[in-house]
């Protein structure tokens, strides 16, 4: 069935990408930017704007900062993340908008894995500011679910890669394309990540899945990867063949620790996994789109 969908933060990677997707499903989309809506975190009446829509794809957010400035980190992200999201949820339940799809993410879970992945169903454990505003967001908008009036819907995605991505993910790219050594021959890590168009798919499903109301999603790729993987994977997009120098594992972890960047050598070398087994059983949904699809569709 097509929707009127009103989608925040559609300026944003991931919003760039979703937009074109929904329409592709013939879904009216209404891009809610900052030209035309204003800013989101001080926008105090939404119910103006969402008369007539079916559904709201709630994107905008006070991202993870890798140099956080705030002298209160967790007040900015509760000001942006928990008190504007639930102002937008309650305009969009008073006038009537039947769903409310919020993207979180996979750090309300916590910040790496041992043995098992990480299930919709765990307990959340959130380590930073970041994670705990989207933690405390989902607890609050989960008392606005009401089925068949107002159904909420929370997806919960790892890293999300495709075209046009930003941060880490680029730097790394940047230099798998120059043909710069680099030194993880040696690291068999297990990182679950997220194709932007594999995301944009799952969002597409649960706009109007009756079994999706209600329920949190993580989502990724249909295969986890490791740095060295992960490396493999962009350097066949150029038809480059990587340099990677075997050095261990233990050697670049011991100088990073040295260095002050513990948590930074978590993200490069440690696991962090999430099962999806939920999005098959209850929707009947599989990721579609492997690495190499995704650059080549992204818009």
């Amino acid at each position: 069935m097509n929707r009127k969908i009103f989608i925040t933060g559609s300026n944003g990677f991931v919003g760039k990408a979703l937009v074109p997707y929904l329409k592709s499903k013939n879904h009216e989309i209404i891009a809610a930017t900052r030209d035309l809506y204003g800013d989101f975190s001080n926008q105090e009446n939404w119910k103006q704007f969402l008369s007539g829509i079916d559904v709201v794809v709630h994107l905008a957010a006070r991202v993870h900062v890798m140099n956080e400035t705030a002298t209160n980190p967790d007040s900015e992200f509760q000001k942006m993340n928990v008190e504007a999201t639930l102002r937008l949820a309650k305009d969009a339940k008073a006038v009537g908008v039947k769903r409310f799809i919020f993207l979180s993410s996979v750090k309300v879970n916590g910040e790496k894995t041992q043995d098992e992945p990480y299930l919709a169903s765990d307990e959340p454990k959130p380590e930073d500011a970041y994670g705990r505003s989207k933690a405390m967001a989902e607890k609050e908008l989960l008392k606005l679910h009401e089925p068949g009036v107002f159904e909420i819907v929370i997806i919960r995605p790892p890293l999300i890669y495709g075209l046009g991505v930003k941060a880490n993910f680029q730097k790394l790219m940047s230099l798998v394309f120059r043909d710069v050594p680099l030194p993880f021959g040696c690291v068999k890590n297990k990182r679950s990540l997220c194709s932007v168009l594999n995301l944009c798919d799952l969002i597409a499903t649960v706009v109007d899945h009756p079994k999706a109301s209600g329920e949190i999603f993580l989502v990724r790729d249909l295969h986890d990867y490791s740095l060295k993987t992960m490396i493999e994977e962009i350097a066949k997009i150029k038809g480059k063949t990587p340099h990677l120098l075997p050095v261990p594992v233990s050697m670049m972890n011991l100088g990073l620790m040295i260095l002050g960047k513990k948590s930074f050598a978590e993200r490069m070398f440690g696991n962090l996994q999430v099962d999806i087994t939920k999005n098959k059983e209850l929707l009947n949904w599989t990721p579609p789109f492997s690495f190499q699809e995704t650059f080549k569709k992204t818009p």
